[in-house]
């Protein structure tokens, strides 16, 4: 069993000892996810401030028991690339109060979107494997199918951009 995963068995088992916690979830989408790897180190650096204070409601890279219901923030990685992960990423606005764009894929559409600007002859080269995984014509970022309230840039992200949008957010939700 990995680190995280055994950080996120003591986060679930205690969460009956905090009275609230800020329940997030963690999402990925086209990208290399490098910004979820950065993302499971910071739970090993910050474990003993943040156990008390998350509940992982959904974290696919942490734990197999995911529910898709309410969160208050929702941190998402990659760009999108298909209906299927527009629709799933509409969904997860429609769950989450908050929703935080993690790296630059998520961010900016790049560098995963860079097949938006090939040549119509590369275009046409590539138009059979866009049509074998159901992708789309363009990639998208985020803030083009929904509302995002906050992004963190990079790739990987900034660690440091991220830490201060948790803690802004733990204030915001009143999470002690």
């Amino acid at each position: 069993m990995t680190t995280a995963k055994l950080l996120i068995i003591c986060y679930n088992k205690t969460a009956f000892m905090s009275e609230k916690k800020l329940k997030v979830g963690w999402f990925s989408f086209t990208c290399c996810e490098d910004s979820t790897i950065l993302f499971t180190e910071l739970l090993n650096d910050h474990y003993q401030t943040w156990l008390p204070k998350l509940q992982f409601v959904h974290a696919r890279v942490l734990q197999t028991k995911n529910i898709w219901g309410p969160m208050d923030v929702a941190f998402v990685e990659g760009a999108i690339s298909s209906d299927s992960q527009a629709e799933t990423l509409k969904k997860i606005r429609q769950l989450a109060t908050k929703v935080v764009a993690i790296g630059a894929c998520a961010v900016t559409g790049r560098p995963s979107g860079q097949r938006n600007d090939f040549p119509p002859p590369l275009q046409q080269e590539i138009d059979s494997i866009l049509k074998k995984f159901n992708y789309g014509k363009k990639v998208k970022k985020l803030d083009e199918l929904i509302k995002v309230d906050a992004a963190v840039p990079g790739c990987p992200m900034n660690e440091q951009k991220f830490i201060e949008i948790l803690n802004l957010y733990l204030t915001e939700f009143a999470i002690n």
